[in-house]
């Protein structure tokens, strides 16, 4: 099979060949059909402190993707040959992660712990499927099972980006009222078509709205604060993003008003079915755009430049 292979920091990743999978007792072998790429890989291709996250060597990169159950190995009961499945790329009981402890979606074929997959409902494609397991996921965990987000709840999402889309599509299917933030008009404009009720520039400009849950998708410090200062009494500022990794916080409001911050990270498979569910409704329809398998490095030098909209996939011409 082929995959993009990813060395070291500084080093571009390298189609090369390898031999196929085998499937283990546990595990699947996938024949991966669209795999998503992700801002995680170029700053693991441009900065040394991601190195500790490749323990194992060179690695075929890729942490989000999706295809066909092709061989099962011993032992596993929950999935069969032929099964559509998307992998949630981080086994949470072990820290292993697809695309870095082990090869990953960059390939034509991945082995994966079978408790990691979750089939794909009919109508799904595997270009959602795949988008969902990250952009979807990650998401999906701050707003509902960090956040507890749910039907009329008041809910601000900071940054409208590849996350926030999926954010505020599966805040609006749960029956959220939710608000957009983001500095870019362009964002902006979009956040309204993709149904938010209002959008502001500054976090801080919807204070007034007394949100109960802000998720901070953006994590530029002041992001957070702002979030702090607009929430709700009582209300639940949840951090994804990492722009920067300090902030200050108003301890006085903090304590005063009860808030709560918290921080989330990726999700679970439990996760991923909700991902999955929302995009069963048919109203889920985030910015995707595809790109040839064969053209996956040029793909991270575009998400470099920051010259993608949206969630970038690779799929499979095979």
């Amino acid at each position: 099979m082929r995959g993009w292979q990813f060395t070291k920091t500084f080093e571009p990743i390298v189609l090369i060949e390898k031999e196929d999978p085998k499937a283990t007792p546990g595990h699947v072998v996938i024949d991966i059909k669209a795999s998503g790429l992700c801002h995680s890989d170029v700053a693991a291709m441009n900065d040394p402190g991601w190195m500790p996250l490749f323990p194992n060597g060179p690695v075929f990169f890729g942490h989000e993707f999706a295809g066909e159950v092709i061989e099962v190995g011993e032992g596993v009961t929950n999935l069969k040959v032929g099964d559509r499945v998307g992998v949630n790329p981080l086994d949470r009981s072990t820290g292993q992660a697809s695309g870095y402890h082990y090869d990953g979606g960059y390939a034509e074929k991945a082995l994966v712990p079978a408790h990691q997959c979750v089939i794909i409902p009919e109508g799904v494609s595997y270009v959602e499927g795949a988008a969902a397991t990250d952009a979807g996921l990650t998401s999906y965990r701050a707003l509902f099972t960090i956040g507890e987000a749910k039907e009329g709840t008041k809910l601000g999402i900071v940054g409208v980006g590849g996350l926030g889309q999926f954010a505020v599509m599966m805040a609006n299917i749960k029956g959220c009222e939710v608000y957009g933030v983001d500095n870019s008009a362009e964002a902006r404009e979009l956040a309204k078509e993709i149904g938010c009720k209002e959008v502001f520039a500054d976090v801080r400009d919807m204070a007034h709205i007394g949100c109960d849950v802000i998720v901070d998708f953006a994590g530029y410090g002041e992001t957070t604060t702002g979030a702090l200062a607009a929430v709700a009494p009582r209300g639940t500022v949840v951090v994804v993003g990492m722009g920067i990794l300090e902030t200050k916080v108003n301890t006085y409001d903090l304590i005063t008003k009860e808030q709560r911050l918290l921080g989330s990270n990726g999700g679970t498979v439990e996760d991923l079915k909700g991902v999955y569910d929302c995009f069963a409704t048919g109203k889920m329809k985030p910015l995707l755009e595809t790109i040839p398998f064969e053209k996956i490095d040029e793909g991270l030098e575009r998400l470099k430049r920051h010259e993608v909209k949206g969630r970038l996939v690779a799929v499979f011409d095979k």
